[in-house]
Order: C-alpha cells, then sequence, then structure tokens
C-alpha cells in the first residue's frame, strides 16, 4: 500500500507498529496494514477525508454540544474536525496507545488546546469513570491493526455510552457492517436511544447514530447545511441524502 507513498515516520510500542506515511496531497496514519486508521489532507489537517469521518460528523446538523466525547484517536482527525467547527466546545479524547497520541501531535496538527483533553486508557475503563449526563455525543472508532474492537460490539460497552450521555444526546459508532436488527445489541441500542440512523460508506463500514431524543429531519436544501458547508466543507449534503432509517 504503500508504493506511492513515503514512509516518514515509524514507531513500535507494545501493540505493534505505527507508521506515517506521506501522499502528495495526504497523510496516514496506520498500523502497517492494509487499513489506514487516519488520512488527513496535508494542507487543511482538520479536515476529514475518509467518508465515514465525514459521516461522523453528521449529528451536528441537528446538535450544537458544548462537550464531545471520541473513543479512539488515530491521528485526532476526529477532534480536529470538532475542534475546528466548535469553537466554544470542549474535547475529550481516550486513546489506548501513548505512542499514537505522540504521533497525533508530532505529524497530525493535533490540536494543542486547553478545550481539548486526551487520557491515556482504555475506553471501556475510562467510560465507566466518566460521570453520568457528562457528554453530549461520544463518537467511537475503536480499531486495531485489522479489525474493531469487540468492545464496541458489546451491549455493556451500550449501556455506559447511554449512562454518560446527556438526555438529548447522540452515540455515533463506526461499525465495521451493519449490525443486525434484529439481534441482540440492536435491542440495546433501541432500548436507550429513540431515533437509530445509519450510513453504509463507501469501504462498507456502517455509521450507527443513536439519538436520546426524536428530532426534526433536515431537507437536503435546508440553509443549516449550507452554513456548516461553509465552515467544514465536507459535502454535508451528499452525506446527509445517504442516511437511512435503521428499523
Amino acid at each position: 500500500m504503500f508504493n506511492k507513498g513515503e514512509i516518514i515516520h515509524h514507531t513500535r510500542d507494545a501493540l505493534g507498529s505505527i507508521l506515517v506515511v506521506d501522499y502528495r496531497k495526504h497523510r496516514v496514519l496506520t498500523f502497517n496494514s492494509v487499513f489506514e486508521q487516519s488520512k488527513i489532507d496535508r494542507r487543511f489537517p482538520y479536515l476529514p477525508v475518509h467518508e465515514y469521518n465525514r459521516a461522523m460528523m453528521l449529528p451536528a446538523v441537528f446538535a450544537n454540544p458544548r462537550h464531545v466525547t471520541i473513543l479512539g484517536l488515530g491521528g485526532g482527525v476526529m477532534a480536529g474536525a470538532f475542534h475546528h467547527l466548535y469553537p466554544e466546545c470542549r474535547i475529550h479524547a481516550v486513546e489506548l496507545r501513548q505512542a499514537v497520541l505522540d504521533t497525533a501531535r508530532e505529524f497530525f496538527d493535533l490540536p494543542g488546546s486547553e478545550r481539548l483533553e486526551v487520557t491515556i486508557a482504555d475506553a471501556r475503563d475510562a467510560l465507566e469513570k466518566l460521570p453520568e449526563a457528562s457528554t453530549d455525543m461520544i463518537l467511537a472508532d475503536l480499531y486495531n491493526a485489522d479489525r474493531m474492537s469487540p468492545a464496541q460490539a458489546q451491549k455493556q460497552f451500550v449501556d455506559e455510552c447511554a449512562r454518560v450521555l446527556t438526555e438529548d444526546g447522540w452515540l455515533v459508532l463506526n461499525y465495521h457492517r451493519t449490525p443486525d436488527v434484529q439481534g441482540a445489541y440492536f435491542r440495546r441500542l433501541k432500548r436507550h436511544f429513540a431515533v437509530l440512523l445509519g450510513f453504509r460508506s463507501k469501504s462498507n463500514n456502517t455509521v450507527v447514530y443513536a439519538s436520546k431524543q426524536h428530532f426534526q429531519s433536515v431537507h437536503p436544501k435546508d440553509p443549516v447545511l449550507a452554513e456548516l458547508e461553509s465552515r467544514l466543507p465536507i459535502d454535508w449534503r451528499r452525506l446527509m441524502a445517504k442516511v437511512s432509517r435503521m428499523e
């Protein structure tokens, strides 16, 4: 996968390799596999490149969070995007590996801001320690080199996220496939959340959106989409058109 890119950084920790690869326009974080963990536009590092990352921003259409929790920092793409989009928002990111955080700071322009706090911990342990109703949005993107973390597919994980979210909070999951809508995991989501939506990405991931409250749908020509596009140009209209209700 690196034949057209230049490896500009390579380090290892107890969990394996961490590489930074530069291409003409983009910079990629990978754990030495076929999967790109993070990808930024080198000119605009706060701009998500992967479609699923862009799709994870969509609750911004319906919410104006004061506090966002990100589980799985990677190169800091989501942290940088939310930091840019919401000048008043505080962001708490949880990352398992110190070496990943160090790489994000050095090579991916992770904001050095008092509004961004990063905790080095297992996401499950960090969730259990967070106060009830303490965050407006949780974005879960827990992956190792080649697969989604099993923690993200556990019913207890859903319970903890629901506990930590405010009464009108959103849970956004980058899921490696479409969850079985008849399965136990989906039933647990429906127990805690009023609305469940899905987005199938080009990479065949499914972004799951779970909202605690019902909300007004947005027309593709709604001015809010144009306003968001002016602040973070990721083609909000096209992305929103691919969202469907999960039943």
